[in-house]
């Protein structure tokens, strides 16, 4: 079983890999395009990232906690299920579909709340970017819904590549969108000298991405041969269980990203005040691209094995296989720490060439960048051990600490971002920064206390041991990294890392492959044999 959950893992990892690598030449493009801290970027930035907050806030917890314990249960039914996902499949579609309709019909009064301080020019902007992009919410839950049914069927792989689809129609689309209008240095598009064409190349393109992304999950769906049909009816087929888990699941998606929808609102802030700056300030893109960036461990690593292990946890936690799920927690714990800990270290070592990269290769919006990432990048590695702690609960069909703790967290989190509102504009995106690194630290502690008491001793010993050991050794390899970057002229805007992003770019890698090379040796020498353990499966298929 652990060997086919490395392979597994090591799928998902590669097609999350590619995929979240094409995201990064998007995000570079879309700079290109429309520029980092330019209200275009700023405000293109909010409406795009609307549909996938919103699917979030009224939806997303469902599905992906409640779906895969409940169709593995189903699965052992005569016929493997079919009628049971049938139904639940159309149930989604439905709800979906009507969600949608009526996000897209309050577009308007959603970009009026969401954007804090915003003039009505821009307002408008922002309404017709979002009555492009706001379908997206029903692709979004048809992906997951479709996503899961596969994954609890042991089909993992497609799920985690169907992205690569959805981020190359977005890199062809911005492509022609450059070519046809030219990009932000050239033509600095704005409100004043926007047009229909502009948004369908940039927000039209942005919902036929996610949509590709969704229905090319059918494919495979069709090949498992399940019987799956639109069935509807929903009284006496055993939803009791869902509802009253999806409830609380539900409840804690609502609190959690109400309360990041109030962080995302304040970060707006700084673009009403834009035109008081004669340098670039950060706003809600830059917190967004640096939120993506600081996520790439946890979405490429974290993510993909904790998806894996939560099918594990789920059918040892139906058993009341207590010790082997703790063993499934705490392996998944200290081999994910090997990717999330080495990676947050390197992010905030060359934060200022990574700045580069996603700002245009402007160093004035760069720098701005890189800053924010260097502070968002520090809640990495907590934000992988949440989000595994949190699973071992909904395994055990526990979501109500869960919700206590989001509820807690959530609290906390509001208080301070009240304080981050009322600093000056300029201030504002770099404590959101540290409020998100703070609330996956709190989040971390909150489930290690449900976890004691739960569990008593979850292997915490050999968990703090590795992820000591693994600390000590990035920390290592980070000191090399800087000496590296200051080397390639780091320590100045006029130094070859600052020059453009082909230069940035140059310094990224030279620099990253010789902190990988030391964090290697540094590993071996702390022996930690997680390393291994990621290793195994990505050299039996070079071996192979």
């Amino acid at each position: 079983m652990a060997r086919t959950g490395a392979r597994s893992s090591a799928i998902m990892a590669a097609g999350t890999m590619v995929s979240r690598l094409l995201g990064f030449v998007k995000t570079m493009l879309l700079a290109i395009a429309i520029g980092a801290s330019t209200t275009a970027g700023n405000v293109f930035a909010l409406a795009n990232t609307l549909p996938n907050l919103i699917y979030v806030l009224v939806a997303a917890g469902v599905f992906n906690a409640v779906l895969v314990p409940q169709i593995i249960k189903a699965s052992k039914k005569p016929d493997g299920g079919a009628d049971y996902i049938s139904r639940l499949l159309s149930l989604a579609v439905i709800g979906l579909f009507v969600i949608t309709a009526i996000v897209v019909l309050c577009a308007r009064p959603i970009i009026t709340i969401m954007a804090n301080g915003w003039s009505p020019e821009k307002i408008d902007f922002g309404t017709t970017f979002a009555l492009w992009c706001f379908p997206q919410i029903f692709f979004y839950g048809l992906y997951t819904v479709v996503g899961q049914i596969l994954n609890a069927r042991g089909a993992f792989g497609a799920y985690m590549w169907a992205p690569v689809l959805n981020n190359l129609v977005a890199i062809v689309s911005l492509l022609v969108f450059i070519f046809m209008f030219g990009s932000w240095g050239t033509a600095h598009h704005d409100p004043s000298n926007w047009n229909a064409n502009k948004t369908f190349w940039l927000a039209g393109m942005a919902t036929i991405g996610v949509a590709a992304q969704a229905l090319i999950l059918f494919i495979p769906l069709k090949a498992l041969k399940l019987g799956l049909g639109i069935k509807l009816g929903w009284r006496g087929i055993g939803l009791g269980t869902a509802a009253r888990i999806g409830s609380w699941t539900l409840a804690t998606g609502v609190v959690a990203n109400l309360s990041f929808l109030f962080l995302a609102r304040i970060a707006t802030k700084p673009e009403g005040a834009q035109q008081d700056f004669s340098h670039p300030i950060a706003g809600n893109n830059v917190l967004d691209q640096s939120t993506m960036l600081y996520q790439l461990p946890h979405g490429v690593i974290g993510l993909s094995i904790a998806t894996v292990l939560f099918n594990q946890m789920s059918r040892f936690a139906d058993e009341n296989d207590d010790a082997s799920l703790v063993q499934t927690l705490s392996r998944g714990l200290r081999v994910a720490s090997v990717a999330t800990i080495f990676c947050a270290v390197a992010l905030v070592v060359y934060a200022g060439p990574v700045g580069m990269l996603f700002g245009g290769g402007d160093p004035a919006q760069g720098a701005v960048i890189g800053q924010v990432i260097s502070i968002i990048a520090l809640g990495g590695p907590f934000l992988t051990i949440a989000f595994m702690m949190g699973r071992a609960f909904y395994a055990h069909e526990d979501a109500k600490t869960p919700m206590i703790n989001q509820a807690i967290s959530a609290v906390i989190v509001i208080v301070l971002g009240f304080a981050v509102g009322k600093l000056p504009p300029q201030y504002i995106v770099f404590c959101l920064a540290g409020l998100y690194a703070l609330q996956n630290i709190l989040a971390t502690l909150l489930f290690h206390r449900g976890l004691r008491r739960w569990l008593g001793d979850y292997d915490l010993g050999s968990i703090v041991k590795t992820h000591l050991r693994v600390t000590i050794s990035a920390i290592v390899a980070g000191v090399v990294g800087f000496v590296v970057l200051h080397l390639m002229g780091g320590a100045a805007f006029d130094g070859f890392a600052w020059r453009n992003q082909i230069t940035a770019l140059v310094t990224i890698l030279i620099g990253g492959l010789v902190m990988g090379a030391v964090y290697f040796c540094a590993l071996r020498v702390f022996r930690v044999r997680e390393l291994d353990s990621m290793l195994k499966p990505l050299m039996s298929r070079l071996g192979r």
